[in-house]
């Protein structure tokens, strides 16, 4: 079956607690990430927390990479959801486990989207009850 897109859900642990508080080293970390993967950078949007920690997301023309830190457990999430064949998520979660300085991690790969043969027009489940308009 094919998917429209792949979705990457990471959890690096054992990090750099240096690199996971500074939002100008994550926000180039993670943008160097996208381009590593091969895909086009639309956006970016990162926000600093007090005392500490950082999220942001790296909008692609592909869909978008997304990060959370926890620098006091050396601990970040990562979501790489890309779409398309040109676009490869594990390239940049390599980049990011050596960049992260990363101990472990654990990955888990989704695929978004599968719709089956195309071909063949989507049914209503077994269960569905008909939708019945009254004017």
């Amino acid at each position: 079956m094919k998917a429209l897109g792949r979705h990457l859900l990471v959890e690096y642990s054992g990090c750099d607690r240096a690199t996971l508080s500074e939002v100008p080293r994550i926000q180039a970390l993670m943008e160097e990430a996208a381009r590593v993967s091969g895909a086009t950078i639309v956006q970016v949007c990162f926000h600093q927390f007090n005392p500490y920690g950082v999220s942001g997301v790296v909008v692609i023309a592909e869909s978008h990479l997304a990060i959370h830190t926890w620098p006091e457990h050396g601990y970040a999430s990562v979501d790489i959801y890309t779409c398309g064949d040109s676009v490869d998520p594990w390239k940049a979660h390599e980049f990011l486990t050596r960049e992260l300085g990363a101990a472990d991690t654990e990955t888990n790969e989704l695929r978004r989207g599968q719709l089956g043969d195309e071909s063949v027009p989507s049914k209503y489940p077994s269960t569905a009850l008909p939708i019945v308009l009254h004017s």
